[in-house]
């Protein structure tokens, strides 16, 4: 287990860092346009605007940078791990605020709210892993 991490730790410290800077900006950018989304419609937002921080630059963007070299369907799956895991604890501690009958609740029904909510975000990782390519491709041209 120990090796495992070690690997995983090595292939994240090992990212060029014109690559992570483009990681930080664009997942930076996404999670506070998401925040600020979620809040115009009133679906869900996070109780503090520095939480994007912690759930956008310091958990998705290693996990993003972990399986950037899966294909499609495995990045979604263990995105939607993660996503699952962030999901839950984000309303269990009561980190994320979920607005009362908002659209996705009269669409799903609010026991299938953090579902939706974590089937979606979980395509944050295969979208975001080939935004992030494009842009660093196009900025910092191999």
């Amino acid at each position: 287990m120990k090796e495992i991490l070690l690997n995983h730790f090595n292939n994240i410290k090992n990212t060029p860092k014109t690559l992570l800077l483009t990681y930080i900006l664009v997942y930076f950018t996404w999670g506070l346009g998401m925040n600020a989304f979620g809040a115009e419609m009133e679906i869900a937002r996070f109780t503090y605007w520095w939480q994007v921080i912690s759930c956008y630059i310091l958990y998705m963007v290693p996990i993003s940078i972990l399986l950037k070299e899966y294909n499609f369907f495995n990045q979604y799956a263990y995105g939607l791990v993660a996503m699952g895991i962030l999901e839950f604890l984000g309303y269990w501690l009561q980190t994320s605020y979920v607005y009362p009958n908002n659209i996705l609740d009269k669409l799903f029904n609010p026991q299938n709210f953090s579902l939706g909510m974590a089937l979606f975000f979980a395509l944050y990782f295969p979208a975001g892993n080939w935004l992030v390519s494009k842009i660093h491709g196009v900025i910092f041209k191999k």
